[in-house]
């Protein structure tokens, strides 16, 4: 049975679309610990991210690394942290946080409430910034 990720992927569940290519896609959190919190992740669907190929784990990090920049320059935030767990859906992915302030919490778990709007502001805001 197919994950909520790949679901997402085939368009069959909505979600704040950031970027996409031919292996990886990006879209914002619906449950965000930070405003701008972003999920990549490989189209190929795998569990455990230390199970995917040397190939697409790289592919993985070079895929997000211009997503983090986006973020960095569409939201002002101080950096985008990364965060790497991998439990709450069976699809390998990463978590990209902005971090606006130091001491700000920055662990799943610690959600904020994002309106739709804003959500969608967001999205915008980011892929206006994403160079791929």
């Amino acid at each position: 049975m197919a994950t909520v990720f790949t679901k997402i992927i085939n368009g069959e569940i909505p979600s704040y679309k950031i970027a996409e290519d031919e292996y990886y896609f990006s879209f914002l959190d619906i449950n965000p610990i930070s405003e701008g919190h972003t999920l990549v992740i490989p189209k190929k669907e795998v569990d455990y991210v230390f199970d995917l190929d040397d190939q697409t784990l790289s592919g993985l990090m070079q895929f997000a690394k211009p997503i983090a920049h986006a973020i960095d320059r569409a939201l002002g935030c101080m950096r985008t942290g990364i965060i790497v767990e991998g439990l709450e859906v069976p699809h390998a992915h990463i978590h990209l946080v902005p971090i606006y302030r130091t001491g700000q919490k920055v662990a799943l778990g610690n959600n904020i409430n994002v309106s739709e709007k804003r959500m969608e502001e967001l999205a915008e805001k980011i892929r206006d910034e994403v160079k791929l």
